[in-house]
């Protein structure tokens, strides 16, 4: 076993060569060189601490190589229940960084575990493109019953371009684009309606008019699929189409509190998350049956996601984001998603009513 002093020490040493390595980029860039997919990462650090470490020492070594790599704090100091105790367990992420964000909607009461380090949406993102295309409906811009071609790719190399190139497909109208970009992820239909909207700046612009920061896109879908795999989410912070768990659990409340879209959007974009199909292993599956599940699934290299609203009989609601990278496959991660989503549940239902103090 590594005693917390050897780990200092080792951490002190993977400074000074990182800082080495630094200098040596530093020289690259001052003569033009800069591959593609560096822009707005930040490597984390690899080696995960060993157990049984004295708490101070620990929190030594993190603070050491946050400090050097950038990044925030992996995980909470301390906890205000036994319930924040056993969610930091089970997303305990020492093969891969894990990030939840949960928000009782009937309290406001949140828990979280590195609820504002950035994660990779992959295609939970699907969400605030659909939520923009529906504030233009209610503006009048389109209708549900307007059509619009499927984006679909066409052939080229990773990075051979800032953007993907894609054909029109199949016309089909907003409602059934809407529909199978959340319930089947289709990444064809999303793509289309991410176009009629204005591509991604116009929803980091919906996304901004909403107050919730830490939630950007850069790319449409076809691109960030083509491009896939540059980077490994489990030891790497991109900031490039990612968003923090708290800043999705913050968008989830408002959708279902009907904060930002008539009615009629508020409906159509929770009922296609509710017949959402993928995902059966992931939050789902760690719910009794009589619950339900509105939600989006996201999955790319190395990382796997779910998001969504879930309810329980007795009319309570919880908005959940929860983001898995590592954990050596993806069945791996699924099982810490369903394992994380049941810890939430639990540990809701057990805190009871001391938390309902506000009605929405």
């Amino acid at each position: 076993m590594i005693g917390a002093d050897e780990l200092i020490a080792r951490c002190r040493k993977g400074a000074r060569r990182f800082l080495h390595v630094a200098a040596a980029g530093a020289v690259s860039l001052s003569l033009g060189v800069l591959a593609p997919a560096q822009a707005q990462v930040r490597p984390l650090a690899s080696a995960p601490l060993a157990a049984g470490a004295q708490a101070a020492g620990i929190d030594d070594v993190q603070d050491s190589f946050d400090s050097v790599f950038g990044t925030e704090r992996r995980s909470p100091r301390s906890y205000s229940s036994d319930f924040g105790k056993q969610l930091a367990s089970v997303a305990e992420a020492s093969r891969g960084r894990i990030g939840v964000a949960a928000i009782d909607l009937s309290s406001g009461r949140m828990v979280d575990v590195l609820g504002n380090q950035r994660f990779p949406m992959a295609s939970t993102s699907k969400i605030a493109i659909a939520a923009t295309f529906l504030e233009g409906v209610d503006k009048g811009k389109w209708s549900l019953s307007s059509e619009f071609p499927l984006m679909v790719p066409v052939p080229s190399a990773p990075f051979s371009s800032a953007i993907a190139p894609v054909r029109p497909g199949t016309y089909m109208s907003a409602r059934q684009l809407i529909e199978i970009m959340i319930t089947r992820s289709n990444n064809y239909a999303t793509d289309a309606l991410l176009k009629v909207v204005g591509g991604p700046s116009a929803v980091n612009a919906w996304v901004r008019r909403t107050g919730i920061e830490e939630w950007h896109i850069d790319r449409d879908i076809a691109t960030l699929v083509r491009d896939d795999g540059a980077i490994d989410p489990a030891r790497v912070v991109d900031k490039r189409d990612s968003a923090t768990p708290i800043a999705m659990a913050q968008l989830l409340s408002g959708i279902y509190q009907g904060k930002w879209m008539s009615k009629q959007g508020r409906d159509v974009l929770l009922g296609a998350m509710s017949r959402t199909v993928t995902g059966k292993r992931r939050i789902r599956a760690g719910l009794p049956a009589e619950v339900s599940v509105s939600h989006k699934t996201g999955s790319l290299n190395n990382t796997s996601s779910d998001i969504g609203i879930i309810e329980t009989p007795d009319g309570r609601a919880y908005a959940v984001a929860i983001y898995v990278t590592g954990q050596g496959t993806r069945p791996n991660r699924e099982a810490r998603i369903a394992s994380i989503a049941r810890t939430i549940y639990e540990g809701y239902r057990a805190e009871g009513s001391s938390y309902r103090t506000a009605a929405r």
